[in-house]
């Protein structure tokens, strides 16, 4: 009967999610940001003489590519070999080398044995001798894993299923590889379960290279949080397989686990974006823009006494969108936003930045005395004027300024508009696709303690009313002193 579309359709979900940790899988190992759990791990290898000496060199060429894969050292994963025939021989244990080229260069030097095919002995002697803490093994734990890999081409001559029951009842994790005209029987009753995970088979030996990624990958345990592949707001710590999600000081953990919140959120800002809408954006990547002013618009607290937005577009000339104060939501902010229609033209960067700074952060467009300015100004590519005046005055005059550069933005002209320090106060991205990861990272901060802000904020405003009241009595002072004079007179 054939499935029905409901079944049809989680299939696919599975499969399409399955392909997707094994890229990510193949990235991070690429990028060479795979850890491995702390392991012990014993290579079994069958070199009996059905197995020739140009055979046997292929077989160290794939241990050394896994053990090239691996994160070596005392406290990550230890490596030892056992070679084994009719005996058995500890080629390399677990205590021997600390690093991979003298894993490596031990593996180069082993020698095949030539003799019969005894790999229930082989089990046996890696079960009392490679594995024991003697030999470098760790004591038992749940935090260090015991792994076997078995290779072999035929068929044994001594019983393996008791003996490879008690490896794995004493925590060992088995993995058997069959070679050519081995016995298929043999390494079911060898492998862990389940047998499909544990249990390979290549036609020779000179394609056992192919089964190189597959170990790779099944020791792998990929950094989330250095591959970007998380939803932290701010900090990302890595845990084994996983991540958790942490704020700067002066913030807080929302109880979605992983955004932030400031401990003191009284502090208000005035804040206005500079849009370049020239025509090397496209209409396309104009609305990816948009997306990404209101993914930081979602992130303020707009409100009448808080957070107030003001939206700048700039092409060849500038174009108050709306000022400050204008909109004292999130949702009308974000409509307006929506709103805005594309410009087209030039890039006269140097001239949007004036407009902010004269314009755009003035009284009579809706700036409050008193409040901190915040511009952040977006582009994709080289100025057509000089911006290095407009950004000295903006921040002379106390604005604080965030450089976005996508594309053929210009990184040293990024540098020039962006606060100090620099690097946390400019950003780029070679891809519009990816501009959301900016507005994740975009922390608009006032002051390193955002209740210090809050103090700050009032303690101008005290300074300010105390101004007045100073102006006052000297203007009353004043009057009094001329009236004074002209009695005397």
């Amino acid at each position: 009967m054939a499935p029905t579309l409901p079944l049809f359709l989680l299939f696919l979900g599975l499969v399409g999610t399955q392909a997707t940790i094994d890229n990510r899988m193949a990235a991070a190992m690429a990028a060479g940001l795979c850890k491995t759990r702390p392991t012990d791990l014993v290579f079994i290898v069958d070199s009996s003489r059905s197995v020739r000496p140009s055979e046997f060199e292929q077989v160290k060429v794939f241990l050394a590519k896994v053990i090239e894969g691996l994160d070596v050292g005392p406290n990550a994963t230890r490596v030892g070999v056992v070679n084994y025939a009719s005996r058995v021989k500890n080629e390399v244990s677990l205590k021997t080398h600390r690093t991979k080229a003298g894993l490596v260069k031990a593996v180069t030097k082993i020698e095949p044995l030539s003799t019969g095919t005894m790999t229930g002995l082989a089990i046996q002697f890696s079960l009392n001798v490679a594995f024991s803490e003697a030999e470098g093994a760790r004591a038992k734990s749940p935090d260090i894993s015991k792994v076997a890999i078995i290779v072999t081409d035929g068929r044994p001559q001594d019983n393996v299923k008791d003996v490879a029951q008690r490896a794995r009842d004493a925590g060992i994790e088995i993995f058997a590889i069959g070679v050519g005209r081995v016995d298929m029987t043999t390494l079911r009753q060898m492998a862990s379960d389940p047998l499909d995970d544990h249990v390979d088979y290549v036609e020779s030996y000179s394609v056992i290279e192919k089964l190189t990624k597959k170990f790779q990958e099944a020791f792998c345990v990929s950094d989330l949080c250095a591959t970007g592949d998380h939803d932290c707001e701010q900090v990302c710590i890595s845990t084994p397989g996983s991540y958790k999600c942490a704020c700067k000081e002066g913030f807080t953990l929302s109880d979605d686990g992983r955004s932030c919140t400031a401990a003191c959120s009284n502090a208000a800002l005035d804040v206005v974006f500079v849009i370049d809408g020239s025509k090397s954006i496209r209409p396309e990547n104009f609305e990816l823009v948009k997306k990404w002013i209101n993914q930081i618009v979602d992130k303020m607290d707009v409100s009448e006494s808080k957070t107030h937005v003001g939206l700048v577009q700039y092409s060849s000339t500038v174009k108050t969108e709306f000022p400050l104060g204008r909109h004292n939501n999130k949702k009308d902010v974000k409509d307006a936003v929506k709103s805005m229609d594309y410009m087209e033209k030039g890039t006269m960067t140097g001239h949007a930045l004036s407009h902010m700074t004269e314009n755009s952060f003035s009284l009579s467009h809706g700036a409050r005395p008193g409040v901190q300015k915040i511009g952040i100004v977006f582009t994709d590519g080289r100025s057509q004027d000089y911006i290095g005046d407009a950004a000295k005055k903006a921040k002379e005059l106390g604005v604080k300024m965030y450089a976005v550069g996508v594309g053929s933005a210009v990184e040293s002209e990024l540098k020039t508009i962006a606060s100090e320090p620099t690097a946390e106060h400019y950003f780029y991205t070679a891809d519009f696709k990816t501009m959301n990861q900016i507005a994740k990272k975009l922390q608009i901060n006032v002051c390193e303690d955002p209740c210090e802000c809050d103090s700050l904020v009032k303690f101008q405003k005290k300074v300010e009313a105390a101004l007045q009241a100073l102006n006052k009595k000297l203007e009353s002072m004043s009057k009094r002193i001329a009236l004074l004079e002209k009695k005397i007179v």
